[in-house]
């Protein structure tokens, strides 16, 4: 049996495979590894996971996670799955990885992320031979819900859209000035609080200054990210993600104004995970 992970900032979908046919599937709290200890990974994995699949003979597992971007890194991870998964075979790889294989298979092409954070790579259709670094939400990561959630509370704190849509988001989260500045500066998980209320974007989408944020991120992503690689105007660009999924009218709109052509949108990489791994 295998056990496959798509792990994000904000859960993980663990499905348990036998001959290519879904067994189980488990989702559990999210996890960055480069933001957590092995120790910490261990933990979380053996509370959450370890019963879940305990009845299962797995024998590999294939792990793709967020902040896997060494070998350092991803050794960490192996060893924490090790623990609750004692599998005779362990791979960890980036998520960026699991979204080329999910929307490209074997074939070369443009892979992209726009979920919790973004990212974006050329894949040869064996591996990653190109990648443009994301840098986070706070350097980087355009067009992601962290990024959108952060000019969103930045511009309702700033007052840069219409007053009565700062009073709607304001009190449809039941957040004050404080409390915002609070949760970004001073607890864990900013990103995951900042793509929380980013539910309010696609829902005010028609109004003017709600589908400009959008727009501008969503460039940003292709100017900033898809632009450096080379033959970029003639490839399908293919996207993965909530954000990719759910914005997808936006994200077209972005991609027309800046001369790319997107392909595949979907939501989650597991059935293509699935597929690949038969």
């Amino acid at each position: 049996m295998k056990l496959i992970a798509d792990c994000g900032s904000t859960k993980i979908d663990w499905c348990v495979i036998d001959n290519g046919q879904l067994v189980k599937q488990v989702f559990t709290c999210g996890m960055n590894a480069i933001m957590l200890t092995e120790e910490e990974m261990a933990a979380q994995i053996e509370k959450e996971l370890k019963a879940e699949v305990a009845e299962y003979a797995i024998d590999e597992v294939y792990f793709y996670g967020a902040g896997c971007i060494s070998e350092e890194v991803c050794d960490n991870v192996r060893r924490a799955i090790a623990k609750s998964v004692p599998a005779k075979l362990i791979e960890v790889h980036t998520d960026l990885l699991a979204a080329a294989r999910a929307l490209c298979g074997r074939k070369p092409g443009i892979a992209c992320i726009l979920g919790t954070g973004s990212n974006s790579c050329y894949y040869d259709g064996e591996k990653i031979v190109d990648n443009v670094s994301p840098l986070g939400y706070i350097l980087g990561d355009e067009g992601s819900g962290a990024v959108l959630g952060k000019l969103l509370v930045g511009d309702v704190l700033k007052k840069q859209i219409p007053e009565k849509l700062c009073e709607k988001f304001l009190k449809q989260y039941e957040l004050d000035r404080l409390t915002i500045i609070q949760r970004v500066y001073k607890q864990p998980g900013a990103n995951r609080f900042l793509a929380s209320v980013t539910p309010f974007l696609i829902q005010n989408i028609e109004e003017p200054a709600i589908h400009r944020l959008v727009l501008n991120s969503f460039k940003s992503f292709f100017v900033r990210n898809i632009a450096n690689y080379d033959n970029y105007k003639n490839l399908p660009v293919n996207f993965i993600g909530s954000i990719a999924h759910y914005y997808q009218d936006v994200l077209r709109e972005a991609a027309d104004a800046v001369d790319c052509h997107i392909g595949t949108i979907i939501k989650s990489p597991m059935a293509g995970l699935i597929e690949f791994h038969k």
